[in-house]
């Protein structure tokens, strides 16, 4: 059924057997599971703190902080503008209301409230649909506890309450209603951990097969470029580069300066060998591993999981930040997903292909 419908009562008494059923893992914080969206700030651009952040007088990291923008604060943007942080590559801050922001830290975000589709549409899949979270953020209840995902683990344990970001993308699979015709998705990852969100329908906006369809699917000479020392990405049509952007390739030191040289980005041709609208990235050990949920427009180059992909988890562009992937920003993400060979059908969203595979990858490194 894609369509359920439950009285407050029923639905209170489910999230609250939610939570008795988290007493032997880490416990769910009590959420608004009928308030619908937060109360976001408003203005036509906003941001989102990736981290607890400073917030400072001027765009210059000495400059005196006026306070600190808590994890995953809303605020409004009033532009980008170049200052200083001394040995940092980034110099851009963005300009709120109260002072400046380190842009790195800041991930740029819309509220863009959408109205809720009623019926899913039936796919090969089963009655569902893939949706985009359009709103800085979408809080979130967990529909079967105990908690599974790794990332999940860790924000309950940190205290922190679960949510999807602005660009997430997931897979819808049910429609709920509330009798006070407040209408919930339920939200599944299809290649998750197997943790099930119910999550306000106003919050995400249903992609459509036609912002899938392939851009210039005539031409057949198509590669990409990623020049690891400039940190770009320049998509060419035969001789002609049709599209450029600043990227993140993989880091190669960890937080302690040392080298770590399988985090890198592995120089020479490549052909891209698997796409999905969305996928779970995970990977690394304990000490440096990391779970990343609901990441959009996945182009899988190396078999080892090295992809272009959308990123929600940082804004730093031009420094290589990642483990190994090609970090983009997600209209670039998305432009790559549409441009490049192999096609992929909306329904089911995921295409695999054999030798010879599809679109070059060159990623070139002059030093």
């Amino acid at each position: 059924m894609s369509k359920t419908k439950l009285s407050r009562r029923e639905f209170l008494q489910l999230s609250a057997l939610g939570l008795g059923s988290l007493a032997l893992g880490p416990r769910l914080p009590r959420q608004r599971p009928l308030s619908g969206l937060p109360d976001f700030p408003e203005g036509e651009m906003l941001g989102r703190a990736i981290s607890s952040i400073p917030l400072r007088v001027r765009p210059d990291a000495d400059s005196a902080v006026v306070r600190t923008l808590y994890e995953d604060e809303i605020f409004p943007v009033i532009r980008r503008v170049v200052g200083t942080n001394l040995y940092r590559v980034n110099q851009t801050w963005v300009e709120t209301p109260e002072g400046y922001a380190w842009s790195p830290d800041v991930q740029p975000v819309f509220n863009q409230p959408n109205q809720p589709v009623r019926r899913l549409p039936e796919t090969s899949l089963g009655e569902g649909m893939w949706a985009e979270v359009s709103v800085p953020y979408v809080d979130l209840t967990l529909a079967n506890p105990p908690a599974r995902a790794p990332w999940l683990i860790n924000r309950l344990e940190t205290g922190l309450p679960p949510r999807f970001f602005y660009s997430q993308i997931v897979w819808v699979d049910q429609v709920m209603i509330d009798d006070n015709d407040q209408v919930f998705y339920r939200l599944n990852e299809k290649y998750g951990y197997g943790d099930i969100f119910w999550a306000p329908a106003e919050g995400l906006r249903p992609i459509t097969p036609e912002e899938m369809t392939p851009l210039s699917p005539e031409v057949e000479d198509k590669r990409i470029v990623v020049d690891i020392d400039r940190q770009t990405m320049s998509c060419y049509e035969g001789n002609t580069e049709v599209y450029f952007a600043r990227v993140s390739t993989g880091a190669l030191y960890n937080i302690r300066g040392e080298r770590v040289d399988e985090w890198g980005t592995p120089p020479g041709q490549h052909r891209i060998w698997r796409k999905a609208v969305s996928l779970p990235l995970t990977g690394g050990s304990a000490e440096t591993g990391w779970a990343l949920p609901a990441v959009g427009w996945i182009s899988l180059f190396v078999g080892t999981g090295v992809a272009f992909h959308s990123t929600y988890w940082h804004n730093n562009y031009g420094v290589p930040t990642s483990r190994g992937c090609v970090n983009c920003a997600p209209d670039d993400a998305k432009w790559v997903f549409r441009w490049t060979l192999p096609q992929v059908a909306y329904d089911p969203g995921d295409v695999t292909v054999g030798m010879p595979g599809g679109t070059l990858i060159e990623v070139v490194e002059r030093a």
